[in-house]
This record gives C-alpha cells, structure tokens and sequence, in this order.
C-alpha cells in the first residue's frame, strides 16, 4: 500500500492505495484534481447540491467532497474498504455513510454528478443513460479522466447520451467535460446486455452480459482454452462439492462446471457489481434450481468458506495500471480457502510467469495445457 498527499483548493488529504507498494502509484490521479476543483466551484453556484460521485477509485473524490455529504456509487468493490481506510488517515473528514453498487443503486434526483469516464465505452454509454433518469432537470455533470485512458468513441456516446455544454482545457494530461441532462435513456438502449452462446456436448447455454464485464460479447481465448480442464475437474467431483468462480465476470467458468455437474454448490464472486449482476442473470435463467450464491468483493473473505475447487482466470490491470499483483493476492487468498485436498484451476497470460508465483502459495503446481499466449494450471497442497 502506497501513501501520498492530495493537495487541492478545499484542503489535502492523505490517502493510500491498497494493493500495491509501489510508490509511483497514488490513490489518485490528475483527473481527480481537475474534478475536485471544477466540481468544487460547480456546488458553490449550484447553492446546496445534491451530489453524486460515480465510480471514484479509491476514495479522493468522495472525500474530497465529504463537505457536501455526496452519495456515492461505483462499481467496484474495491472503493469501500479503500475508501474506509483512508477516512481513518483524515479524521477530520467525514465520510460517506454506506458505498452504492449497481446491485443497490441510488435514486435522485441529484443537482450534480462527478464522473470518473471508465475506458469501457459501452459502460461510459450505460453510464450516461443511466444518468440522465437520475439527475435533475437543471443537473450539472462533471465527467472526467485520463485522456490517454478516454474511450475512443468517446466523443460520440456523449453526444448521443447527454448534452456537452464546455469542453475544459487538458491539464497534467486529464481532461473535465461539463454536460447537461441529455434525452437518451437505458430503455430505449439495445446495447445493455450482450453476449453469446456457450454450447458444449450437454447442452447449450446463453451467457450475457452488462457493459462494465470482460469479454462479454465473446468467449475470450483464455477462457477456451481453460473449459475443458473445467469439464474434466467436475467430472471427478463428488456431489455437493463447494466450487468458487473467482473473479466470475459473466460466469462462464461456474456455468461450465454446472453444465457438467448439476449437483454441486456454486459461489459466484467478482469485484465488479455488474459482473455479480451479470453472472447471476445468466445461471437464474440456465440453472434455476442449482444451488448457487453471488458475492460482490474484492477477493476471498473469510465468510466465504473453504471450497473444494476454486476456478480462476485472473484479471492483469486494475485501471490503466498491469500487472500481476491482484493475481498474486487472489492466489495467497485461495491457498487459504480450500479443502484438504482441494485445487485451483487457473488459466493465465503466458508472459506473466505464474508458474513461478504460483509455487509461493502451493506445495504442487501442474501444467495442464498451453497456448502461445495463455496456460492452465492446477494447484493445490498436499
């Protein structure tokens, strides 16, 4: 966990970003000083504002702005232990009360709304349409970022969604758009869930997605190479054995296990509440009677339990940032959360070496099968 301090017109902050210990990474980034000035000056001549904070990433904007008592909502399970820890560092600050997700979203309406533009531009355009049932008629909104991690479309979905009233000059390589509540809205939007078709020898299932989850219009090549293993562990598998989706995303790895074995106990877990959200639609509507349970979180908590197999394929970036240190925390907490001769199934990126890292957490690691850019692993301890 690195720790730096935020200086900005309505005070400074100290803040940690959890996860890592490398220094050149801060909990916050020019955007969110170029949001917190702009939104700061917003509410002045907005009187007493409503104020919505979308998808902050580790808790400078929801802090930053505690003056005005914001709601907050991300979808990130990420931001609240994030967020808790460093109101600690700030006492004098008062924090939010509760974190929203999309599994709980707020109501408005809200007079105005600071937005970190996720690189995603399907979500950036749910977002938008989102927005506009929520703010209020005269609602200012605040949308902000890197301009490097700006969707490409990006110009067009705002154009579409909402109306651009002032484009703010760049500054330290971020860039603020001041918008106004636009007429498009998620009912009229054909783009909130796609997805594809998963067939396999016992049947074919449908699997969905909403825009904030990976590879949700395809099968991403990784996750292929990885389901036969799926099919093959499960078949082995006694009846009412515990199985986890790590990191579920649309939940193609857990609906594969259930394709094959109906008589086991699923948990689907993913950061993303639009994940949860999706993977959950899809097994109520292929699986309606299987045992399952859906959990929004960063990681493996203690009330999870111990499983006796955990199905991973790990996400590499967390933002703009890649790397494998949110690998290395998902595998440390899956050696912790498994059954006396339980196993993780993995599928990673070849050049991330998990081989290597894998062996810090386990006492066997087995190469099941390989491809030029991706290989499946089992591990467990003996």
């Amino acid at each position: 966990m690195t720790t730096a301090q935020l200086d900005f017109s309505g005070g400074s902050l100290i803040l940690a970003r959890p996860g890592t210990g490398d220094p050149t990474l801060r909990a916050w980034d020019a955007a969110d000083e170029l949001l917190l000035e702009e939104a700061i000056c917003a509410a002045a001549a907005l009187g007493e504002p409503r104020v919505l904070v979308v998808d902050d990433q580790f808790g400078a904007l929801s802090l930053g702005l505690a003056a005005l008592s914001p709601t907050v909502v991300a979808d990130s399970a990420v931001l609240p232990a994030a967020l808790a820890h460093n109101a600690s560092l700030n006492p004098e600050v008062t924090p939010p009360e509760s974190v929203f997700s999309w599994i709980n979203a707020p109501e408005g309406p809200f007079h105005l709304v600071v937005l970190r533009i996720p690189r995603q531009a399907d979500y950036l355009a749910w977002l938008l349409r989102w927005l506009n049932r929520v703010m209020a008629d005269s609602g200012v909104l605040l949308a902000g970022g890197m301009i490097k991690h700006l969707p490409a479309r990006s110009v067009d979905v705002f154009a579409q969604a909402v109306r651009t009233e002032q484009v703010l000059p760049a500054r330290k390589k971020a860039r603020v758009i001041r918008c106004n509540r636009g007429a498009a809205n998620l009912a009229d939007w054909s783009a909130t869930w796609k997805g594809y078709r998963l067939g396999d020898r016992k049947g074919d299932v449908g699997i969905e997605a909403l825009p904030a989850v990976f590879a949700r219009e395809k099968l991403d090549i990784g996750t292929r190479l990885m389901l036969p293993h799926v099919a093959n562990e499960v078949s082995t598998a006694t009846a009412g054995d515990s199985v986890l989706d790590l990191a579920c995303g649309n939940g193609v790895l857990g609906l594969a296990a259930l394709s094959e074995r109906r008589d086991l106990q699923l948990v689907f877990s993913d950061v993303s509440s639009q994940a949860v959200l999706s993977a959950r639609r899809n097994v109520e509507k292929a699986f309606p009677d299987a045992r399952t349970a859906f959990s929004h979180r960063d990681g493996i908590d203690s009330d999870l339990g111990a499983f006796d197999l955990i199905l991973l394929n790990p996400p590499f970036h967390e933002g703009g940032v890649v790397g494998d240190h949110i690998a290395l925390r998902l595998f440390e907490q899956a050696s912790q959360h498994l059954r006396p001769g339980g196993r993780l199934l993995l599928v990673g990126n070849r050049h991330l070496g998990y081989h290597r890292s894998l062996r810090r957490y386990f006492s066997s690691v087995q190469q099941l099968d390989a491809s030029p850019k991706f290989v499946v692993f089992r591990a467990g301890n003996r």
